[in-house]
């Protein structure tokens, strides 16, 4: 059984990019098209990963993985990769010790990327994290 991914993104034209790469690889997708959505679809049914933007309506990335990360959340325990422009260093510390165990710069990867570090987070766990890429310790 295909594992599956939630990928919370507000450009149409983003989402549908990654989508189509990660179904090749053979996940099954589902996408929330802003922040509101993906906290609903998060609550109503269970996920393998998910695929969060940051700067989205309704609800920012950060808000979502806060709701996200609440006891007794059906994807409590889900891991979270934010896949963002954003590329703030307080952004980033505020993301992981909230909960999030991947960051990837959208500006940086390509979807084949992306594709690559959700095999590996299914293959080999968790991606390191390297605060100094970032300016931080």
């Amino acid at each position: 059984m295909a594992h599956k991914i939630l990928l919370i993104e507000d450009d149409v034209f983003v989402s549908d990019i990654y989508s189509r790469e990660l179904k090749k690889g053979g996940y099954e997708v589902v996408i929330a098209g802003d922040g509101l959505e993906g906290v609903e679809m998060a609550k109503a049914d269970k996920f393998d990963l998910i695929l969060l933007d940051i700067m989205m309506p309704k609800k920012t990335g950060i808000d979502v993985l806060k709701d996200v990360r609440v006891p007794g959340f059906l994807n409590k325990d889900t891991a979270v990769y934010l896949l963002t422009n954003l590329g703030q260093g307080s952004i980033i510390k505020q993301a992981i010790e909230i909960g999030a165990q991947g960051y990837l710069l959208k500006a940086r990867v390509l979807p084949s990327q992306v594709l690559q570090a959700v095999n590996d987070y299914f293959e080999k766990g968790p991606m390191k994290i390297d605060l100094k890429e970032f300016g931080l310790e």
